[in-house]
């Protein structure tokens, strides 16, 4: 009766309209490397794919209910924005073969089957993630002044002309 249950849990889960678009973002974002082509956009590239990782957040924290797996889910999505944000189209490269969008469909698609092996890794990680979630978001800040300050300089350099 308990696999009966876990099945039909299973079935409600993926036919969740947030779970399938995740599955439409996982495919657009990372297996046709949109996620690289929209960080070309300067400025706004990777605040836009940031923004494509709401719907697992969202699926994570309220349908899963799970804390540590939505730590570890908001833990790719800023190192994947850190990268991204690398300049010289240098992390757009990297954004090809990071693929975060990849990884926490995994991750949600172990919690949704039960798969005791990622389920216990997340939990394990859950402390490391929110650690490594904070300094993610201090790197992005100093990332994003350097890069306003790199532009200054530019500016002031090619006005100065």
């Amino acid at each position: 009766m308990n696999d009966e249950i876990r099945l039909q849990r299973r079935a409600r889960l993926m036919d969740n309209k947030v779970y399938q678009s995740m599955q439409s973002l996982t495919r657009y974002m990372d297996r046709f490397y949109l996620d690289a082509v929209i960080g070309l956009i300067p400025g706004w590239g990777d605040a836009v794919a940031l923004l494509c990782v709401v719907p697992f957040v969202y699926f994570s924290m309220c349908i899963i209910k799970s804390i540590p797996l939505t730590l570890a889910v908001l833990n790719n999505a800023l190192r994947d924005v850190l990268l991204g944000m690398i300049p010289f189209f240098i992390g757009d490269v990297i954004d090809i073969f990071h693929r975060a969008n990849m990884k926490n469909m995994a991750m949600i698609q172990g919690f949704i089957d039960g798969d005791d092996a990622i389920i216990k890794q997340v939990n394990r990680r859950a402390l490391q993630s929110a650690i490594v979630l904070l300094v993610l978001l201090l790197l992005i800040a100093l990332m994003i002044w350097l890069l306003i300050s790199f532009g200054s300089y530019l500016y002031s350099l090619i006005a100065s002309i």
